[in-house]
């Protein structure tokens, strides 16, 4: 059983009333907050920032400022602070209509302090309530978890039940899904969860190999193999004997080295490119696609029978979309993960900026939510993620689908170089094969190369 570790909530008081400030501060802490007293408006504002309040008594006739610019600019700095705003004038009615709006309490003075206390304790109970939900969220994020995989829904967890049951007995396994679901991670949770979890897991990305140069990253080359071969150098093959080897975007793979990695998965044997000597290794094979890989084997361009080898067994991993229900605890995990690296006392997300997040669409899945909360414990200046620290500059929406910025980047990169797909698919860090397939996928071809013929 964890043990829930809450911290105690903060109030922060402003007024220029030393007396005021005092028995206030004197009640506060009786009830349980931690008190920050300030005169001024300014000090408040100092004060925020060191201490990010929960709570916020203010009084409705500041010397320094106006106290609806000072709501503002509390709730602005700490989104989920409300306000409780006093004053001394009884006849304040007027003010009072025009400054309820966006405050919980309006109080006269002298205050009633019973009804004070009932306040304080209401939202001091209301703190500790999100706070135990955070931590027990934290808490949920690290049982839920399978070798760096997160998830409750069923989904998710039939996914990790493949993993288990299979990983002790397949050697060669084929992960599909869409960008950004997570295959790097299962394909590492097949390595953990078998009995070469000990060796090596060596990862290839083909879609950033460079056209030509796969058979020697594969299978390695003989010295004097080709213009450059220097030296005789051994293949990724070779590299994860014993071992995992990873081919990720395996849809990438160019059809003539299909056939040699074909061979290598049916009787384990490896040629280096210019040597006539078969060398024997004993890998296990996943490989991962986001690609329809039926679908190109009907338009010929993946062979028939490397498709039925690698898909011996299979698993699809769910889109983000289709197990909304993860969302919490993946907030929760990535929260606490950035709060670690950055070194900021981050606790978690409001209310609202959750339910932002719930109700994206998240067409980059686990990978575009990763990154936007990542991007928002950046900008958080309180201990909670707030609706505001998930806006971004590109656009009027929280932030857009991964699909749109990867199409936007490489139509701007191909204006960049006037349409040159050799230097695009360079400056891009793919094979310009890839950068064909990319092209086609986003039907962006035509449309870029109308921007580059206006721009001459």
């Amino acid at each position: 059983m964890h043990e829930t570790v809450v911290s105690r909530p903060v109030l922060l008081v402003v007024d220029d009333e030393l007396p005021i400030l005092r028995v206030i501060g004197r009640l506060a802490v009786k009830v349980g907050f931690e008190v920050v007293t300030c005169t001024s408006s300014s000090e408040a504002l100092r004060g925020l920032m060191r201490h990010p309040a929960d709570l916020a008594m203010v009084d409705l006739y500041m010397p320094d400022s106006d106290v609806l610019d000072l709501r503002r600019q509390i709730q602005s700095a700490v989104p989920s602070c409300e306000v409780i705003l006093m004053t001394a004038n009884a006849g304040a009615d007027r003010a009072k209509v025009g400054v309820k709006p966006g405050a919980r309490e309006y109080m006269n003075k002298p205050l009633d302090f019973e009804r004070l206390r009932e306040v304080l304790v209401e939202v001091r109970d209301a703190v500790e309530r999100r706070s135990r939900i955070l931590v027990l969220e934290g808490h949920a994020a690290r049982e839920l978890e399978y070798c760096g995989m997160l998830g409750r829904s069923s989904a998710m967890q039939e996914v990790f039940s493949l993993i288990r049951r299979l990983a002790p007995h397949a050697k060669v396994v084929l992960i599909n899904g869409e960008t950004g679901t997570g295959k790097e991670l299962a394909a590492r949770a097949f390595h953990q969860a078998g009995p070469r979890r000990a060796k090596p897991f060596v990862t290839i990305n083909c879609s950033a190999v460079v056209d030509g140069l796969f058979e020697s990253e594969l299978f390695g080359h003989a010295k004097d193999a080709f213009t450059g071969a220097v030296d005789a150098k051994a293949g990724l093959f070779e590299a994860a004997d014993g071992g995992t080897l990873f081919l990720d975007e395996i849809g990438e793979l160019p059809h003539g080295v299909q056939a040699k990695l074909l061979r290598a998965l049916e009787n384990g044997e490896v040629q280096r490119v210019g040597s006539l000597l078969p060398r024997t290794v004993d890998v296990a094979v996943v490989a991962a696609t986001n690609r329809d890989l039926r679908a190109e084997v009907a338009a010929g361009r993946f062979r028939n029978d490397l498709f039925y080898r690698l898909n011996v067994v299979g698993v699809t991993l769910p889109p983000l979309r289709d197990r909304r229900q993860d969302i919490p605890e993946l907030i929760a995990a990535f929260i606490g993960d950035c709060s670690r690296r950055l070194k900021k006392p981050l606790s978690g997300i409001t209310p609202e900026g959750e339910r932002v997040l719930s109700n994206a669409r998240w067409e980059g899945n686990v990978r575009e939510l990763r990154n936007v909360v990542e991007r928002a414990c950046m900008l958080a200046e309180g201990t909670m993620i707030s609706e505001r620290d998930l806006a971004t500059q590109r656009s009027t929406e929280p932030f857009g689908p991964l699909e749109v910025l990867e199409r936007e980047h490489i139509v701007d990169v191909l204006q960049k170089v006037s349409g040159n797909r050799m230097a695009a698919a360079k400056v891009l860090g793919i094979s310009r094969r890839a950068l064909y397939r990319r092209l086609d996928r986003h039907h962006i071809v035509d449309a870029a190369q109308r921007t580059i013929r206006r721009r001459a």
